[in-house]
C-alpha cells in the first residue's frame, strides 16, 4: 500500500502551477461548455490558454487547441455548431471559428491591429460582432512628434488612447472584410445584439470630450451605422442586456449625482417610455455587480460582472456581493420587487453564460482555500453542479491556512468585519502581514488570492480588513471616507489589528503592512502615523493628491468626487489626506513595487514617497516593473509576476522575522 504524503504549505511556485478558467460559454442546449484554461509553462517561462470541452452529463472533457499561443473568449453559435473564439496563434488575436463536429480552426477576420473585444453572435448566427482599435495606417508613426487634444489621453493598461480606442465591427460568418459601424473616437465595448438582430447595444467609454474615464454612456448602433446615445452622463453604468421584447433594457448602475461608493443596483430603461428608468433592486442593501479584488492571472475575476436576461424577460441574473461573499441572484423585471438568493454560501460567484432557453446558468466560484473552478446551477431550483476540479493534484500537496473570521467595533463603535488566515505551521502568535485591499470601493472575502496563499505558507498569518469605505456593508459604510481618507478607514484598520492581537493570534512585536492601490495608500498612511509594523510594501500607490489629479486616468473626477473639490478649491483636504504630508516621520523599512506604465497611479506617487523617506533617513527600496500596468503584478507576465511575488515575501522576511 502506497502511503499518502503528508500536505506540506503553500509555496511562492505553486502559483505558476495553477490552472486557471479565463472564459467559459455554455452550448445553447445547455448540455455541454467550451472553456479556457491558462497554464504555465516553465520552459518558455510564458502563459498559454487552451480551450477544453466538457459534455456535462458524463463529467468528460477534451482538449479542443494546442500551441503555444492564448485561445480564449469561446463563444457557441446559435444553432450549437460552432465555436468562435479569440485566438492569438497568428500573432494579434484574431477571431477563429471552429465547427463542433470535425474540422480544423479556421480564421474569420485577419486585422493588423488585432480583434480586442468579442466575438458576439448575432441571434440568426449570420453575423459576428467584435471590437478592435485603429488600423496602424490610421495611426501617427511610432518615434514621430504627435498631438493630443483629448480630455483624458491615456488609460492604464490601454495606452494612449488615440491608437488603442475601439471601435465596433461586424463580420459576415462566411467570411468577407467586417465593416466598422462607430468612429466616434470613443473607447466602445462590450456589443450585445438586439433580439431581432438589427441593431448593437454597446458601451462608449473614455469619449474624447469626457474627463469620466470610468463613466460610459449606453449607445445603440444599427447596422447601418445609425448611433444614439440611450444613457449619458447622468448615469454611471456597468453592464446592460436586452430584454427579449427588444424595447427594453436592463441596466446595473447608479445616478451620478449619488456619491462615490453608493451601492449599484438594477434598473429596467423602457425604450417606448421616452427612456424610463425603473429600479428593481431598490429594497437590497447591497449593490447589484460585485466581485472581490483578486490576484490571480485570469480575466474571470477582473471584467466587469456580466448580466443575464432569462429567455422569458421576467428575471435578470447578477452577482451581489454581501460582506465576504459574492452570490448570485435573481432580480424579478416587472411586478412586485423581487431578489431572489440563487446561488449562497461563503464563495465568491462570477457569472459566465446561460444557456439559450433560459434555464441553467454557468460560473465560476472560489473560496478562501480553492481557487476558481466552473459550476453550473438551474435558475428554477438552484441545483448547482461542479464541472470542473483545475486543481484537484495540487490542493491535495498541501496544507492549506484555516480561516478565523472577525467582527470587531470601529472607532465610532460601527462593526467591521475581517478574516484571519491561520498559517499551516507555527504556533501563536503569529508574524501578522495586514493585506490592505485597493478600490477603496472593493473587498476582501472567500476567494483564493495568491499572495495570502504564500505568506501563509512562508508561516505568517494574513489578516484582511474590509475597512470603512469597503463595499458589501450598505452606503453609509462604503461612502464613509468621503474627504477624509485616513481617517475611519485607517482606524478601522487598526482596530482589526488589536482585535487579531486580543485573540492572542497576531504577534504585536512582528507585523507588517502591505497593499495595491488604494491599499498602497493606505500602507503609506500608516506608516507615516505609527511605528508598530516592522515592515511595509505599498504597491502602486496614492501618494500625493495634488499631482495625482493632474496625471492619472482618473485623477480629476476621481479626486473631486472622493476629497469634495478641486485642488484650488480645498488644498488643505489635498494636503491632509495625502500620505506625503506625513512621509517624513517615517520609520518602517519600506519596499515600494512600482509598475512604470501604471497610468492609473503613475510611477512619480512612489518616486515622491521613496524621496522623502531617503532624504529623511528611513530605509527605503524601489522595483520597478518594465511595461507593467496598475494591476500588472497580477495580469502581466509571468517574470513580472514573480518578481512582485519574491519582493513580497523577502521583504516580509528580512524585516517581520528579524
Amino acid at each position: 500500500m502506497t502511503a499518502v504524503p503528508t500536505p506540506t504549505p503553500f509555496q511562492p511556485d505553486d502559483l505558476f502551477r495553477l490552472h486557471l478558467p479565463d472564459s467559459a460559454a455554455l452550448s445553447p442546449d445547455g448540455r455541454r461548455v467550451v472553456y479556457a484554461v491558462t497554464s504555465y509553462d516553465q520552459g518558455d517561462d510564458a502563459d498559454y490558454c487552451h480551450l477544453w470541452l466538457q459534455e456535462i452529463s458524463t463529467g468528460e472533457s477534451r482538449q479542443l487547441t494546442f500551441g503555444k499561443h492564448k485561445d480564449t473568449e469561446p463563444q457557441w453559435s446559435p444553432d450549437g455548431r460552432t465555436v468562435a473564439f479569440l485566438s492569438t496563434r497568428s500573432g494579434k488575436a484574431q477571431i477563429y471559428l471552429l465547427p463542433m463536429g470535425s474540422g480544423e480552426a479556421w480564421p474569420l477576420t485577419a486585422l493588423p491591429q488585432g480583434v480586442t473585444g468579442g466575438p458576439v453572435w448575432s441571434p440568426d448566427g449570420a453575423r459576428i460582432a467584435f471590437s478592435a482599435g485603429p488600423a496602424p495606417d490610421q495611426l501617427v508613426p511610432d518615434g514621430r512628434p504627435y498631438r493630443i487634444q483629448r480630455a483624458v489621453y491615456r488609460f492604464d493598461a490601454l495606452g494612449y488612447l488615440d491608437r488603442v480606442a475601439q471601435a465596433i465591427f461586424v463580420v459576415d460568418v462566411t467570411g468577407g472584410a467586417p465593416r466598422q459601424l462607430t468612429a466616434d473616437g470613443a473607447n466602445n465595448m462590450a456589443p450585445r445584439w438586439s433580439p431581432d438582430g438589427t441593431s448593437l447595444l454597446y458601451l462608449a467609454a473614455q469619449r474624447p470630450d469626457s474627463m469620466r474615464s470610468l463613466s460610459p454612456h449606453l449607445c445603440v448602433v444599427d447596422l447601418h451605422g445609425n448611433r444614439r446615445v440611450l444613457v449619458g452622463d447622468d448615469f454611471n453604468l456597468s453592464a446592460a442586456c436586452w430584454l427579449p421584447d427588444g424595447r427594453r433594457i436592463a441596466i446595473v448602475g447608479t445616478p451620478s449625482e449619488r456619491p462615490i461608493g453608493s451601492k449599484s443596483d438594477l434598473w429596467v430603461f423602457d425604450l417606448a417610455a421616452n427612456g424610463r428608468l425603473e429600479n428593481r433592486s431598490m429594497g437590497l442593501v447591497v449593490g447589484v455587480g460585485g466581485k472581490f479584488q483578486g490576484d490571480l492571472p485570469t480575466q474571470i475575476v477582473r471584467i466587469t460582472p456580466k448580466l443575464f436576461i432569462g429567455a422569458d424577460g421576467k428575471d435578470a441574473f447578477v452577482q451581489v456581493q454581501a460582506g465576504g461573499s459574492v452570490n448570485l441572484y435573481a432580480i424579478a423585471l416587472e411586478g412586485e420587487e423581487s431578489c431572489r438568493p440563487l446561488v449562497t454560501g461563503e464563495q465568491a460567484c462570477y457569472l459566465l453564460d446561460m444557456s439559450l432557453d433560459g434555464t441553467q446558468l454557468l460560473y465560476a466560484a472560489t473560496d478562501f482555500q480553492a481557487p476558481l473552478d466552473l459550476y453550473m446551477v438551474s435558475t428554477g431550483h438552484s441545483q448547482e453542479q461542479q464541472l470542473t476540479q483545475l486543481n484537484a493534484a495540487l490542493l491535495a500537496e498541501r496544507a492549506l491556512p484555516a480561516v478565523e473570521h472577525l467582527l470587531f467595533a470601529g472607532r465610532d463603535g460601527v462593526q467591521v468585519e475581517g478574516w484571519l488566515l491561520i498559517p499551516p505551521t507555527g504556533a501563536a502568535p503569529y508574524p501578522t502581514v495586514l493585506y490592505i485591499h485597493g478600490g477603496p470601493h472593493q473587498a476582501f472575502g472567500a476567494s483564493f488570492h495568491g499572495d495570502m496563499q504564500m505568506l501563509a505558507g512562508a508561516g505568517y498569518a494574513v489578516l484582511l480588513v474590509n475597512h470603512r469605505a469597503s463595499t458589501g456593508y450598505g452606503d453609509e459604510f462604503s461612502t464613509a471616507i468621503k474627504g477624509a481618507w485616513g481617517d475611519l478607514d485607517s482606524t478601522d484598520l487598526m482596530a482589526g489589528v488589536d482585535a487579531a492581537i486580543a485573540r492572542g493570534l497576531a504577534d504585536p512585536d512582528r507585523l507588517g503592512v502591505c497593499g495595491l492601490s488604494g491599499g498602497g495608500n493606505l500602507t503609506c498612511w500608516i506608516v507615516g502615523q505609527t511605528d508598530r509594523f516592522r515592515a511595509a510594501v505599498p504597491e502602486n500607490p496614492v501618494t500625493n493628491w495634488l499631482s495625482f489629479y493632474g496625471v492619472s486616468d482618473i485623477g480629476v473626477w476621481f479626486s473631486v468626487e472622493q476629497l469634495g473639490g478641486h485642488p484650488h478649491e480645498i488644498p488643505e483636504v489635498y494636503a491632509r489626506c495625502s500620505p506625503i504630508t506625513y512621509a517624513h516621520r517615517c520609520r518602517t523599512p519600506t519596499l515600494l513595487i512600482q509598475g512604470e506604465h501604471d497610468w492609473r497611479c503613475p510611477a512619480e506617487q512612489s518616486e515622491q514617497f521613496y524621496t522623502v523617506l531617503k532624504a529623511n533617513g528611513c530605509v527605503v527600496e524601489m522595483i520597478r516593473l518594465p511595461g507593467s500596468s496598475h494591476a500588472g503584478a497580477i495580469a502581466g507576465t509571468p517574470a513580472t509576476r514573480r518578481a512582485q511575488n519574491e519582493a513580497l515575501l523577502e521583504w516580509m522576511n528580512r524585516w517581520v522575522l528579524a
